[in-house]
């Protein structure tokens, strides 16, 4: 996946638990672990400025690019 996940990361910054998260935000916690472990094909942008305003982060610090693998030459 070239669009990596940090949710996690600022979990654990702040402390705060999926469930805890999810009640926040207003999404379940299923629909939240599929977005945190990278398994989401889209994210809303509603959804994505709620995670940000609780977690009191930028989209940059939940969201980031990442080089995808070189498929091996055949």
């Amino acid at each position: 996946m070239a669009i990596a996940v940090d949710i996690d990361v600022m979990l654990a910054k702040r402390k705060m638990s999926v469930g805890e998260l999810a009640e926040r935000v207003g999404i379940t916690p299923a629909n939240l672990a599929v977005l945190k472990n990278g398994r989401a094909k889209a994210v809303r942008f509603a959804t994505l400025a709620a995670l940000c305003e609780v977690l009191e982060c930028q989209p940059g610090d939940l969201l980031r690019w990442e080089e995808p693998p070189e498929s091996p030459a055949v």
